[in-house]
């Protein structure tokens, strides 16, 4: 399902959040929003999601080219699953039930059995499955993370709207998650859209970038277009250096000492790799 936004703002209260916002994310590909913290990220997927809406009437978010407007809320959580920063459940509920609770916008009184075997499999899919048995309040941070980022897959999405699911996962999980976020992407054709902060993991995984600040678009491409020693430093204040990788990736080491200085003349002579200064 393809996604359009034209002259999107939203406020809150007298505070301009959004500002003449305008983008398209595509079915099969994995569209990645970055910048730093207060740049809007979390306000642009709220609005997709239908959880806010525009402050100005010309703002438009179109879903296949019908308005978000027009859609109903239910029908809206049908085919959209949003994955929010902050995910807690109060309820004593096992792994398991959590996950299931996904497919409550499918669900009548009765589960059937397709739903739990679509729950195992996706528990499973995630390496969790000693987890399902227990409860969600046992888990740890990185844990809970897991079983929420597989929330949001068991619903089948035609858009899936991620914000940060890497956080509070180590190096091993967060690239095991986005693997299969970019797998599930294809195979079922899901547009998606997901917030990071890391700007190497977003590159190695997204097929284009969306760079805000301060409630604006600042740039938008491929990721090899995008991601520059100019942009770094505007976009972070950072002064680094940036590099193409062997699998043709765009990568960022900090200017930060003279180890990373090292660093990165060790690694464009071993890898004869481009630099992008």
């Amino acid at each position: 399902m393809k996604i359009k936004i034209e002259g999107l703002y939203f406020n809150y209260g007298i505070s301009t959040v959004l500002r003449n916002i305008n983008m398209e994310a595509l079915p099969g590909e994995i569209t990645a929003i970055i910048g730093p913290n207060a740049a809007g990220k979390t306000t642009l997927l709220k609005c997709i999601a239908g959880i806010l809406r525009s402050s100005r009437r010309d703002g438009k978010i179109f879903f296949n080219e019908k308005e978000i407007n027009d859609f109903r809320k239910g029908d809206i959580n049908r085919f959209v699953s949003y994955f929010p920063q902050e995910n807690s459940v109060h309820a004593v509920l096992q792994v398991f039930e959590v996950v299931l609770l996904g497919r409550l916008h499918s669900m009548s009184w009765r589960v059937r059995n397709e739903e739990l075997s679509l729950v195992s499999k996706v528990i499973e899919d995630f390496g969790i499955e000693d987890l399902a048995s227990r409860y969600i309040n046992e888990l740890s941070g990185g844990q809970r993370q897991m079983v929420f980022v597989a929330q949001s897959l068991v619903r089948e999405p035609k858009i899936l709207l991620l914000d940060e699911p890497t956080n509070n996962l180590d190096l091993q999980h967060q690239l095991e998650v986005l693997d299969l976020v970019r797998h599930v992407t294809i195979e079922q054709n899901i547009t998606t859209i997901v917030a990071l902060h890391d700007l190497n993991l977003a590159a190695r995984y997204a097929d284009k970038f969306i760079v805000m600040r301060e409630g604006n678009v600042y740039s938008a491409g491929k990721p090899i277009d995008v991601i520059t020693q100019e942009m770094v430093r505007t976009i972070y204040n950072v002064n680094a250096y940036v590099y193409i990788d062997n699998d043709g990736v765009p990568q960022v080491i900090p200017k930060s000492s003279t180890k990373n200085d090292e660093q990165i003349s060790t690694v464009k002579e071993e890898m004869k790799i481009e630099m992008k200064y």
